[in-house]
């Protein structure tokens, strides 16, 4: 056990007086350093060799004064020689050193002055003998009470995912497969990560398999097997004779190392493997990362775009800091100063319970456990403030795993979320340890989080944890559309959504939120927050989801606007997502997370309430109209042919056809969809439905179209389409106005501030790709081209991916239109036509000119830029809007104005 820093402290006063009064240049490195290290109580017994010999570089012989593999080198100088030439000299060692034994620190020392080098964070100190005593905790390394800065960026994890991925390999090359490697890579996961955190000996794991093992490691698993046995079994339990280098190692309980295993088989390469494993400074590792990634290693498509789906920290505390962090840093601040609050407020942090019913490796709870414990230790220090810290810190620590529950799916992840939790609470003792200078370590492991391996959907969270004892629900739910669940998804979902309308349409996230809200039935102070695609805030599912949640009486009391969610690893994946934070019930304050830029900071905007497209408005739920809100042209969806391309042409196609049938070239129709209208390129389509039959038994080449088309529709499976086949040259869906008309895209770029829409001739046919409205004037046009327009549709709207996807039932039917005079009618019509002309203008000076590059933001001209923004002002006067140019403000101001057109008022 080590030291207290006190005693350290004490010590580095008494070696400072010492070496002060003896050294000069006579002074011998080597009793020096012996000294040194007892300062710490480490005897020279447990230090490398001294004067240990390397190759240097250029290949020649050297000595270092003291080396510690993995840890430390030292080079000693007579007092005072210059310490920069010491440096290069340590360093000229490095190429001599195996990789995994390079050192990361280097002290040089000329016996009144130390310099310490910190290669790993580039870091140096230099201070006097006589300060040592002020600086001793740079050592902490030395002492066993070094504590790192987990850096969820730092390589190391997922140098570390790899190097365990190669052992991996090897061992399922050799036939050591399924649930036996998984946890056999678990427990070597603790063992490395238990040497580099003062869990066993520094080096301890790592020199019992270099001393003991062959190098060509056919003896290695079975010194492997031993050791696990030997790390279950208590101390007053273990043979009499046990070896006394295995013997050293202190018993973890837990269950960890319970179950018997198989044994396992080594050879040189794979030994190499582990050690190398072993050369990595676990200390570094993020248990809420590497948990993730470790699991990526057994899956051979995830491992080539490692870590490309777990999450980060930085998305985790969007969740849990407005979930419940917040509120109780907020309450700590109030009480701080009142000692007999702070302990009631200390009992109460031990009393939270945290449950993620869809855990995986345990991000959440590994992050949530780790800041909980970072406010018990601020917690400790306003209470014992003033020197009153001279208490058995085991005493005072009160915040442990066995708050935190989870269910998983999968098995191996399971086992990962609970080690992750072991990890991070010894990562939290540390720093405990560092706080109140006294070693602390719960080591055997007495208390353990829930993990229940299991399916979320289909077991009784109850039995997890009963919701009267639950604090908090919590997670990121998996994300799968609801057009892409398998059978057993579907057959899941249709029992959890039992009693809902239309459920089908809802994604797999969407059960998570149902089963949450009858959880919540037995303890209405529950409170719960979800990652979730964007999909459950727009569009069709708002109307199913949603309008069921608030019959149940479910608020929503925080939420993170769409956002992009990333995470930290190489073939990052990001998708769109929203962050919902509900609970049965009203709260006080209410918060919005509104982000400019969707992969941007967030700015945190308070609300009235918050409705289900995550707006500060009424609790809104539009319905699927068949017909507009207002008195406007109806809009539908263009053309339908179920021809498999056999009417479509481009336009070299098209030529070649007439010039083998001229008689065509009369029945060829200019062709439009969402893609041809933004991006500027020409279709053709064969329209045969008019053309007598005489004149069409006269074309043999348009015959055979007919005949493959008639054949396609019969050998399809649906009956509706069947029928088709008796009609061949007709369309499954027609419309083909007889004057022009306004074609609005269905999908568009979310990366455009206004979807381009368009005056289209009549002889144009529109594919089912886009809407059209035959009627429509300038004035709609510039309704519809406003960004009022496209606030709400950009709210209400599904995806396509991450697309926009407009929709006429729920954008078009339900937007609120205004009311305007003939004067702003008129105003209207002349800045929808100006926008008009500024596109043409730009289409004359460059035909190729296309909508989408009219319509990048990076490209836009000033001139199309002004004339949109002029049109914007118009309509904004029209209704009378003069809230803030964020969509948000924008859309609660037509929630507003929807309500009261609904009520007729």
């Amino acid at each position: 056990m080590p030291l207290s820093w006190n005693e350290i402290k004490a010590r580095a006063l008494a070696f400072s007086r010492h070496w002060a009064d003896a050294a000069n240049e006579d002074a011998e490195a080597k009793p020096f350093l012996i000294a040194f290290f007892e300062i710490f109580g480490i005897t020279d017994k447990r230090i490398a060799s001294f004067e240990h010999a390397v190759k240097k570089y250029g290949g020649s012989a050297g000595f270092v004064d003291l080396f510690l593999p993995g840890q430390l080198l030292v080079e000693m100088k007579s007092r005072g020689k210059n310490l920069d030439r010491a440096y290069a000299q340590a360093m000229d060692y490095f190429p001599g050193i195996a990789e995994r034994d390079l050192p990361r620190y280097v002290l040089v020392c000329d016996f009144a002055r130390f310099r310490l080098y910190d290669l790993t964070e580039n870091l140096s100190h230099e201070f006097s003998l006589a300060e040592l005593h002020s600086y001793v905790r740079l050592f902490g390394f030395i002492a066993g009470y070094q504590t790192q800065v987990i850096k969820p960026q730092d390589p190391i994890n997922i140098k570390a995912a790899e190097r365990m991925g190669r052992l991996h390999d090897q061992l399922k090359a050799v036939g050591y497969v399924g649930r036996p490697l998984e946890m056999y890579l678990v427990r070597l996961l603790f063992c490395l990560f238990a040497e580099d955190t003062s869990i066993f000996e520094r080096r301890q794991f790592q020199d019992y398999i270099e001393q003991r093992t062959g190098v060509d490691g056919t003896d290695l698993a079975h010194h492997i097997a031993t050791l696990f046995h030997v790390l279950n079994t208590p101390a007053g339990q273990r043979l009499k004779n046990l070896d006394e280098q295995l013997a050293a190692f202190p018993y973890i309980n837990g269950k960890l190392f319970a179950d018997p295993l198989p044994p396992a088989s080594f050879d040189a390469p794979m030994r190499e493997a582990l050690l190398d494993l072993c050369g990595l400074d676990w200390s570094r590792i993020s248990p809420a990362i590497f948990g993730s990634l470790f699991q990526s290693i057994m899956d051979d498509q995830a491992r080539r775009h490692l870590g490309a789906h777990y999450t980060s920290e930085e998305n985790i505390l969007k969740l849990i800091k407005p979930l419940f962090l917040d509120s109780l840093w907020a309450e700590f601040e109030k009480i701080k100063k009142n000692r007999n609050k702070l302990f009631e407020f200390h009992k109460k942090l031990r009393t939270l319970k945290f449950f993620d019913p869809a855990c995986g490796c345990g991000n959440f709870l590994v992050i949530t456990y780790r800041e909980l414990r970072l406010l018990e230790l601020e917690v400790l220090r306003a209470a014992y403030a003033g020197g009153q810290m001279a208490l058995d810190v085991h005493q005072l620590i009160a915040v442990d795993v066995d708050q935190f529950y989870g269910i998983e799916i999968e098995d191996f992840p399971a086992q990962i979320a609970q080690v992750a939790l072991w990890l991070t609470d010894h990562q939290m003792n540390l720093r405990v340890s560092e706080e109140f200078g006294a070693y602390f370590v719960r080591i055997p492991l007495t208390h353990s989080a829930t993990i229940v391996h299991g399916n979320a959907l289909t077991l009784d969270w109850e039995n997890v944890l009963p919701a009267e004892c639950c604090s908090y629900v919590l997670g990121n739910p998996p994300f799968v559309g609801a057009k892409f669940l398998s059978a057993a998804q579907r057959e899941e979902t249709r029992a959890v959504f039992a009693g809902i309308e239309n459920a089908g349409l809802l994604d797999f996230v969407a059960a998570w939120y149902v089963k949450a809200a009858r959880y919540m039935a037995a303890q209405p102070s529950l409170r719960a927050a979800f990652v979730s695609t964007n999909s459950i805030t727009q569009g069709e599912q708002v109307g199913v989801l949603w309008s069921w949640l608030l019959a149940q009486g479910i608020q929503i009391h925080f939420a993170h606007r769409t956002f992009s969610w990333t995470n930290e690893a190489r073939g990052k994946a990001a998708v769109h997502c929203v962050i919902v934070g509900f609970g049965r019930g009203d709260v006080a304050e209410k918060i919005i997370f509104e982000y400019a830029d969707i992969k941007g900071v967030a700015q945190a905007v308070k609300a009235a309430n918050i409705n289900p497209y995550l707006v500060d408005a009424p609790d809104v739920v539009l319905p699927r109209r068949s017909k507009p809100l207002c008195a406007v042209p109806e809009i539908g969806i263009g053309n339908k042919p179920i021809d498999d391309g056999n009417y479509l042409f481009s336009t070299a196609e098209r030529d070649a056809f007439i010039a083998q049938e001229p008689a065509s070239a009369k029945w060829f129709r200019r062709w439009l969809g969402a893609d041809e209208f933004l991006n500027g390129f020409e279709r053709w389509c064969l329209w045969l439905w008019n053309c007598p039959p005489t004149e069409l038994r006269a074309m043999p080449e348009a015959m055979k179209r007919v005949q493959a088309v008639k054949d396609f529709r019969l050998a399809s499976k649906s009956a509706p389409t069947r029928k088709l086949a008796e009609t061949p040259t007709r369309f499954h869906v027609e419309n083909m106005p007889g004057t022009s008309y306004l074609l609005l895209p269905r999908v568009s770029s979310e990366r455009r501030s206004w979807i381009p829409i368009g005056f289209v001739d009549r002889d144009t046919f529109t594919s089912d790709s886009a809407l059209m409205t035959a009627g429509a004037t300038l004035y709609h046009f510039g309704i519809l081209s406003s960004t009022l327009h496209n606030a709400w549709m950009r709210t209400v709207a599904g995806r396509l991916e991450s697309r926009y996807r407009y929709s006429v039932a729920i954008v078009y039917n339900n937007f609120p239109w205004p009311a305007p005079t003939d004067k702003q009618r008129k105003t209207i019509e002349a800045a929808a036509q100006a926008v008009l002309a500024a596109r043409q203008a730009e289409i004359d000076r460059v035909p190729a000119t296309s909508l989408a590059d009219l319509y990048d933001p990076l490209s836009m001209p000033a001139a199309l830029l002004k004339a949109h923004q002029q049109l914007d002002r118009a309509v904004d006067a029209a209704y009378g809007y003069k809230g803030a140019a964020s969509d948000a403000a924008r859309v609660a101001f037509l929630f507003e104005r929807y309500q009261r057109q609904v009520a007729g008022t």
